[in-house]
């Protein structure tokens, strides 16, 4: 719901999501790399699951960057009324 008092530029940081994604991809395949390779199955699996969180989190960080900005409401909109509640 839009209260009126956002912002008129506000935009979100989806390159630096973006890096800090792929600094956490970086570390989360050494991770499952270096536990797989000294026999800790558990805590490579662990990595591995971390691993394909980020890898799906960079998909979606990709397409909204893909998308570029979207339409957002100016200073001249009113904002939007809270919908009400009827009780019966």
């Amino acid at each position: 719901m839009r209260t009126g008092s956002e912002p008129t530029t506000a935009r979100s940081a989806l390159r630096m999501r973006f890096w800090l994604s792929v600094w956490g991809l970086i570390w989360a395949i050494a991770g499952t790399a270096g536990f797989a390779l000294a026999g800790r199955p558990g805590w490579a699996a662990a990595f591995g699951v971390l691993w394909v969180v980020i890898t799906v989190d960079m998909a979606v960080i990709l397409r909204h960057m893909r998308q570029g900005p979207h339409f957002q409401p100016g200073p001249d909109i009113p904002p939007y009324r809270p919908p009400e509640h009827r009780r019966p």
